[in-house]
């Protein structure tokens, strides 16, 4: 009976769709990443398609077969919604990352191109600890998607 209900799932997250994420086939063999001094994106990503791909991310523009370049990335927290008697009850964050794509001879591969992720997060002065420790964990998952979208548009890349 239990091999029988273990059939019974595994048949139906196949059948609708699930798959393991698995590595990153992107059309390079090197690849060099240029991001702002002390922004987090570059050396997270430059993690990921080294543990995620057969691609070498090295250190001199010049040996690299494409360049990556993150123009900017930043992250910004706006009032989304008050109370009547004026008290904050929500928050919007946003993380934005803009970035390029250029091959050894220059010619741009993936034009200048931006990756927008946004989130709420509900607050309360009850729990502002709590609240803080929350927006971390959301501007990190942020990132982290953001560097999914950003790999996934990588692998869509056609050489010329």
């Amino acid at each position: 009976m239990k091999e029988m209900l273990l059939v019974v799932l595994c048949s139906l997250l196949m059948a609708c769709g699930f798959q393991l994420r698995g590595t990153a086939s992107l059309p390079f063999e090197t690849l060099y990443i240029s991001a702002p001094k002390g922004n987090l994106i570059g050396p997270k990503l430059k993690r990921n398609i080294q543990s995620g791909s057969s691609t070498l991310v090295i250190d001199k523009s010049q040996d690299a077969e494409a360049t990556l370049e993150i123009i900017s990335a930043s992250e910004t927290k706006n009032i989304s919604s008050i109370s009547g008697g004026g008290r904050v009850l929500e928050f919007q964050l946003h993380y934005r990352v803009s970035f390029r794509l250029t091959d050894a001879k220059g010619r741009e591969l993936i034009p200048t191109s931006e990756v927008d992720i946004s989130r709420i997060i509900p607050f309360s002065n009850a729990q502002v600890l709590a609240k803080q420790a929350e927006e971390r964990m959301l501007v990190r998952e942020m990132r982290s998607d953001a560097i999914q979208q950003i790999m996934r548009r990588l692998e869509k890349v056609q050489r010329q």
